[in-house]
C-alpha cells in the first residue's frame, strides 16, 4: 500500500488553526456509493453530528446500485445533509461553521460520479471558510470507525470486510498500514449478495441471508474452502459450489435456511481462522473488524469469540459499519493515509 504523508497532521495529531491544546472539529462528507453522509467529529473520536441519507429503496427495484442514478441522488441530498449536520452541531455542542477546524471528503475508492459530488462539496466548504482540506481513503476510513467513542490505539490487526473488499491489515501506527492478505476474486459482501440472488432473496441480499442463516443448520452442507495464500481469500469457488447445490434441489424443496447457514459458517470460519493466524504471527493483542459486512451476526460473533483467547476485540456500532461520514472525519484527524492537496482527484480503485 502506498503511504501518503499529510503535512497538516503528524503522527500525534497537531492542533491546526487553533492554539495548542484546543479541540479540533472536522466536518467530513462521504458519497462513495449509495449513502450521502455528513458528520462533524471532535478530536477524531466524539461524534457531534451525524447525518446519512440512504438510497437503498431507490436501488432495490434494480437489484443493485445504478451509478448514474446514485450520483443524481447525491446531488439532491448533499445540501440537505450538510445543513442538517450544521444544525445538529449547533444544537448538540454549540458549534458554528466558523468553528470547524478542517473539512474532509472521501477521495476513493468508489463510484466516480458519486465521489465527485461529496468531494467537491467538501473542497468548496474548505475554500469558502478558508480552512484546510483533507482527502480520505474510504477503506482507511472504515478502519477508523473503530476509533469513534473508544480508546483504541495502534498497533492492531484489522479485518476489513465490505461489498468490494476483503483484507487483513497490519495497522502498525495511525499512518503506517500494510495489507498482508486480501481476496483474489470476490469480496465477502459481493459473495453474499450473489449467493442471496441465487436463492431468490431480494436486494440488499447480504443482511437478508444473514437473518435466514440464523434459523438454519450451519452443518447441513459442507462447502469448499479455497486454498490460496497464507492470508489471502477466494470466494468465487464457494459461490459456484452454492450454485450447484441450489440446482440439485427442486425449487419448492430448496432448503434455503440451511444453505444460508452453511454458506455463512464457511465464510465466517475462513475469515476468523486467518485473522487469528495473523495475530499469532505479529503478537498483537488487539484486533478490529470494519466495513459493511462487519454488521454480519456470525462474523461478528466469531471475531468476539477471540476474546476467549485473550485478545481485545473492537467492532463499530452497526450505524458506523455501513458508509458514513463520521469514520471519514476520524480518519482525517488521525492521519491514516490522507491527502492534503485541494486539487486531489477521485479514484475508483485502490491505488
Amino acid at each position: 500500500m502506498k503511504m501518503i504523508k499529510n503535512t497538516l497532521f503528524s503522527e500525534t495529531p497537531v492542533k491546526i488553526g487553533t492554539e495548542s491544546g484546543s479541540d479540533n472539529y472536522i466536518m467530513a462528507i462521504e458519497s462513495s456509493c449509495d449513502e450521502t453522509a455528513c458528520s462533524i467529529v471532535k478530536n477524531g473520536r466524539e461524534v457531534i453530528a451525524n447525518v446519512v441519507a440512504s438510497q437503498i429503496k431507490t436501488h432495490a427495484q434494480f437489484g443493485g446500485v445504478i451509478p448514474e442514478i446514485a450520483a443524481r441522488e447525491h446531488m439532491d441530498s448533499i445540501n440537505i445533509v450538510i445543513e442538517e449536520a450544521f444544525k445538529q452541531a449547533k444544537e448538540n455542542a454549540g458549534i458554528e461553521p466558523k468553528d470547524i477546524t478542517a473539512f474532509a471528503g472521501t477521495v476513493g475508492p468508489g463510484l466516480v460520479g458519486c465521489l465527485l459530488v461529496g468531494l467537491n462539496a467538501a473542497k468548496t466548504l474548505a475554500l469558502c471558510y478558508d480552512k484546510p482540506f483533507i482527502g480520505v481513503n474510504h477503506l482507511n476510513a472504515h478502519l477508523c470507525a473503530n476509533y469513534l467513542d473508544t480508546d483504541l490505539k495502534p498497533p492492531f490487526m484489522a479485518l476489513l470486510v465490505s461489498g468490494g473488499h476483503t483484507q487483513i491489515i497490519d495497522v502498525k501506527s495511525y499512518s503506517e498500514q500494510t495489507i498482508i492478505g486480501e481476496t483474489i476474486d470476490d469480496a465477502v459482501g459481493e459473495a453474499y449478495d450473489k449467493v442471496a440472488r441465487l436463492i431468490g432473496l431480494p436486494y440488499p441480499g447480504g443482511p437478508k441471508l444473514d437473518k435466514m442463516a440464523q434459523e438454519g443448520n450451519p452443518k447441513a452442507f459442507i462447502l469448499p474452502k479455497a486454498k490460496v495464500g497464507e492470508f489471502d481469500f477466494s470466494f468465487s469457488g464457494l459461490k459456484t459450489a452454492v450454485l450447484r447445490l441450489v440446482k440439485s434441489f427442486d425449487e419448492q424443496e430448496l432448503p434455503v435456511k440451511d444453505i444460508c447457514a452453511s454458506f455463512q459458517e464457511c465464510v465466517s470460519s475462513t475469515l476468523v481462522k486467518k485473522v487469528k493466524k495473523a495475530l499469532e504471527m505479529t503478537g498483537y493483542k488487539q484486533v478490529v473488524i470494519a466495513g459493511g459486512v462487519a454488521a454480519n451476526s456470525e462474523i461478528r460473533k466469531k471475531m468476539f469469540d477471540l476474546e476467549k483467547d485473550g485478545y481485545k476485540v473492537f467492532a463499530p456500532p452497526m450505524k458506523y459499519c455501513t458508509d458514513n461520514a463520521a469514520m471519514v472525519a476520524s480518519c482525517a484527524y488521525f492521519n491514516t493515509n490522507t491527502f492534503d492537496d485541494v486539487n486531489v482527484e477521485v479514484f475508483s480503485r485502490v491505488k
